[in-house]
């Protein structure tokens, strides 16, 4: 069953994310108010719908609790931003996904308890796309065939065993290129965690809770590995 995503606010950067949610197999609900922005997109996604966000009964006609996440990416109109996010809070949406266009905007959507939130100077749709779907990769490098690098917070699945035990080679195709792991250290007489890499991990290092593994394979591969051990 395809995950539902909802994206509301279809200009460049929302398209450029419901596009690629679509392309990846999920059932992806675009509003916007301008119909010309409907229009572009309607046939693309598996519901356009020309709505105002700002008006609650008008997202809960739309089912818009059933869906996996919400990203709201409205550019021009920060207060009506604001508002389709505290609606969307307020309906219990999971994941509420949020675009800042500046420091300040980001400063008052952190402080309104946001945890995701987006500058498209910074993000590209595909690279969102990837992270709605798959929130444990961090990051990531397309490369030709199919194939990617990407930076994976350890599954729990793979917690507590070595590299040579999970097998990422002979059962999921992968190669763990290096681990990414937390160190308890001083700084200005306080502890804080640092992450420092490893270098190249043998078959016998042991994955820690707190590791980001770097792995190199093939999209489909790296998606099972995930999904397996989630």
């Amino acid at each position: 069953m395809a995950l539902k995503y909802a994206v509301i606010g279809l200009g460049q950067f929302g398209t450029a994310i419901a596009r690629k949610l679509s392309e990846r197999g999920a059932e992806v609900l675009a509003i916007d108010n301008d119909e010309n922005h409907i229009e572009r997109i309607k046939d693309e996604v598996a519901y356009a719908v020309t709505l105002d966000s700002t008006d609650k009964k008008a997202l809960i006609s739309q089912g818009i609790r059933d869906m996996e996440a919400a990203v709201v990416a409205i550019g021009e109109n920060f207060e009506a931003l604001l508002l389709t996010v505290v609606y969307l809070n307020e309906l219990g949406v999971k994941r509420v996904i949020a675009r800042a266009n500046s420091p300040q905007q980001r400063m008052i959507l952190d402080q309104m308890g946001v945890t995701e939130i987006l500058s498209p100077e910074d993000e590209v749709g595909t690279v969102v796309a990837e992270r709605l779907i798959n929130p444990n990769i961090l990051s990531f490098l397309q490369l030709p065939d199919d194939y990617e690098i990407v930076e994976i917070v350890a599954p729990k699945g793979v917690i507590g065993r070595t590299l040579d035990d999970i097998g990422l080679r002979d059962k999921y195709k992968l190669t763990v290129i290096t681990i990414k792991r937390e160190f308890d250290e001083e700084k200005n007489g306080q502890m804080c965690k640092e992450q420092h890499v490893l270098g190249v991990p043998s078959s016998n290092t042991v994955i820690e809770e707190s590791d980001t593994l770097m792995a190199f394979g093939r999209i489909k591969d790296i998606e099972k590995f995930i999904d397996i051990n989630n």
